[in-house]
């Protein structure tokens, strides 16, 4: 059953996809990332980041000492790969828009990895919502403030759960981090966990770890 909750305008709709709807993303998103690798981008600073990522749709996010910026073409050179209609379906259905993302962001998030306390203001069009769905293992999403500063909320976001971000939203500070003391759900999604943490090559992590799917308009 989903459960609604809004915290500080985001609204976040838990257990949004069951156990079957989560294994056939996770099958599409494999599709990406063997036609768009993985990679872990450098801040303008010059220092790699933790998570790694990827992306599909006309743009995808991309970082090095010019800065954070959306471009054609995956670092390899080829473009970025379709977003899948499985991912599609999920933006249509929580935010009624005709019009798709031009962006599918794909975030790893290994044992440890994190994203830290950061504004979303590099989108093309602050009057569309970012949508965020998670998978796999448990991840904590901290929600600051549109200035930086001041208390912020924390919530556990789990396998299945979708997050909309709009208006004040998308430039309030957020963060989201792998905790591994929390529950560990792995990607391939429970068909094998009874048989233990088999490693899975074809999945980032061995099959372990958070994905987070980000959708919404880079550049256009």
């Amino acid at each position: 059953m989903v459960t609604c909750i809004t915290l500080r305008g985001f609204d976040i709709r838990k257990s949004y996809l069951d156990p079957t709807a989560q294994r056939d993303l996770v099958a599409a998103l494999r599709g990406v990332l063997k036609a768009a690798p993985l990679f872990a981008p450098t801040t303008r600073f010059g220092k790699q980041m933790s998570v790694r990522m990827t992306s599909a749709g006309k743009y995808g996010w991309y970082s090095d000492a010019r800065g954070y910026r959306y471009e054609p073409r995956h670092p390899d050179g080829q473009p970025w790969p379709p977003i899948p209609d499985e991912v599609l379906a999920i933006w249509r259905d929580t935010t009624g828009l005709i019009r798709d993302p031009d962006c599918c962001l794909i975030n790893y998030y290994g044992e440890g990895a994190r994203m830290g306390l950061h504004q979303d203001r590099d989108e093309a069009d602050f009057t569309y919502p970012v949508l965020s769905v998670s998978l796999g293992d448990d991840g904590l999403f901290r929600i600051g403030n549109e200035t930086r500063g001041g208390k912020t909320e924390s919530i556990w976001l789990e396998s299945g759960d979708v997050v909309v971000m709009g208006g004040a939203c998308l430039v309030a500070d957020a963060e989201q981090a792998v905790i591994a003391e929390r529950d560990r759900h792995p990607l391939w999604l429970f068909p094998v966990a009874a048989q233990g943490r088999a490693h899975q090559p074809d999945l980032p992590g061995g099959g372990l770890g958070t994905v987070d799917v980000h959708l919404l308009f880079g550049r256009d």
